[in-house]
């Protein structure tokens, strides 16, 4: 795993707080925890914070650490373990590139070369408009769909190169796009429709007793001693 350390101090924001929503959610949460154990909410504090700003800054860990009344380091250590939790600043869509083996051997590397063409040659860096960064990540789950991708909470499957240019072209526009298959393919159905178990007659009752299963003969029973 690669070093994770929280952004430099220059693009740190002078203070954090959470919102009065958030800032009541996070009170019901602590409160779920037994005296002594309120750090366990540590993960959940971190993914709220997260959620509000967009990443996990300096100012967002010293205030989550005093809520918890942990050292500072603790929770520090926390935001820099997980790589769900983002440490620099990302554009208003985190596009998440699957390049795991299956992905790759399916043409992820043109997904990404879109991603370097419409969003930043470099990953982990916000475009120009703001709206968009991208980032390689390990598997996302959906391997019998690849190539993949993560937008947010959405996943989009059976992409491609172009796929994934008219994709951030649609959400830079304002558009919405619909997570799941970008093609004809139904959930994780093979391409085409199912292709096995088909038959009706399988569900519709016409094979009960067709086939007859003829039970084994009886055990021999063992001989008596000197018979």
């Amino acid at each position: 795993m690669s070093l994770r350390r929280l952004a430099p101090p220059d693009i740190q924001p002078a203070s954090f707080a959470f919102n009065a929503e958030n800032a009541e959610w996070a009170r019901a949460t602590i409160a779920k925890y037994p005296p002594g154990r309120q750090a366990s909410a540590v993960i959940s504090l971190l993914w709220k914070g997260q959620e509000q700003e967009g990443w996990v800054s300096h100012p967002m860990v010293e205030s989550i650490a005093k809520m918890l009344s942990m050292p500072f380091i603790r929770v520090l250590e926390v935001a820099t373990f997980y790589t769900m939790f983002n440490l620099e600043p990302v554009g208003t869509y985190l596009v998440q590139v699957c390049t795991t083996t299956p992905c790759w051997l399916r043409g992820s590397d043109a997904v990404v070369a879109a991603c370097k063409k419409h969003i930043h040659p470099h990953e982990k860096t916000v475009s120009a408009d703001g709206k968009f960064s991208w980032m390689e990540v390990e598997c996302l789950g959906a391997c019998v769909n690849a190539p993949m991708l993560q937008i947010g909470s959405d996943f989009y499957e059976d992409i491609d190169g172009p796929i994934t240019e008219r994709m951030i072209a649609d959400l830079r526009a304002g558009k919405s796009i619909k997570p799941g298959p970008q093609n004809s393919r139904i959930a994780s159905e093979p391409e085409g429709g199912a292709l096995s178990l088909n038959d009706p007659a399988l569900y519709d009752g016409s094979m009960i007793g067709k086939y007859k299963v003829q039970a084994p003969p009886p055990p021999a029973e063992p001989k008596k001693p000197g018979a």
